[in-house]
């Protein structure tokens, strides 16, 4: 039988019907790991006590670091807690930071989508802004509020200038992009090996990669599992992830 790469999947805190604490990430992120990816996603549960990192590592071919509601809490970068963070999922972040910090230095693929590229901002020593359309000459990048519809949730909102020569000019072949926008909090200061890859029209960063990390390690501000079968953009950086999957599974005999 054929073995896909595992891939494991951030699971977010959440109380289903408002009562029952779940762990949980978004159908669409699983769907673009199993059918664009072509690999097997799990769920790697915010809870340090039940997620080992050497496990995860022996477990998994690589990470998808998904987003969410609730905020990288600031104390992990040197600010303290005030209204404009937000909710905040204390349990992820004591899984998803050491796990970015381990997963590149020994060369497992990583990839972030709206949080996961805050996560992995932070656990290379960056900052984050919890308001950034607060920010001179910044426009909002929120989603249109009280919003239900998806079509419109994840409607394309602003182009993405890509870095000429980075990661993924050259993996996207093209110098920019128009992407979705759901976001409030943004890098204002990128952490050591960041490198800025893309970014909107006001300045603020929507793209980035890791200088030296021994695999796929992207990251992007906007929900790239949206629609990642047909948009082209989207399938290209999930079908090089798993690409990337694929090579770690056989590095390591699997």
């Amino acid at each position: 039988m054929r073995r896909r790469p595992v891939i494991g999947v951030s699971g977010s805190h959440l109380l289903a019907e408002g009562t029952y604490p779940v762990q949980a990430a978004g159908m669409r992120n699983l769907e673009a790991i199993a059918e664009v990816a072509d690999c097997l996603p799990i769920i790697v549960p915010g809870m340090p006590e039940a997620s080992e990192i050497g496990e995860l590592l022996d477990l998994c071919d690589g990470f998808l670091l998904t987003g969410g509601r609730a905020n990288v809490h600031p104390s992990h970068y040197g600010h303290e807690e005030t209204e404009k963070h937000g909710m905040f999922d204390t349990g992820r972040d004591g899984v998803v930071l050491p796990l970015v910090q381990a997963a590149i230095a020994e060369g497992w693929p990583v990839f972030g989508v709206c949080r996961g590229i805050q996560e992995m901002n932070v656990a290379l020593g960056g900052v984050l802004h919890p308001e950034v359309r607060e920010l001179p000459g910044k426009m909002n990048h929120r989603m249109p509020p009280g919003e239900t519809d998806p079509e419109v949730i994840f409607r394309k909102r602003h182009v993405v200038r890509l870095t000429p020569g980075g990661e993924f000019a050259r993996l996207l072949g093209v110098s920019e992009i128009v992407t979705n926008s759901l976001h409030g909090q943004a890098i204002v200061e990128w952490g050591e090996r960041v490198v800025v890859e893309g970014v909107a029209e006001d300045g603020v960063i929507e793209a980035i990669s890791v200088k030296d990390a021994p695999s796929f390690a992207l990251g992007v501000q906007w929900h790239a599992e949206w629609d990642a079968e047909n948009d082209p953009v989207h399938r290209a950086l999930f079908e090089a992830f798993g690409s990337a999957a694929r090579a770690r599974a056989a590095a390591r005999g699997r």
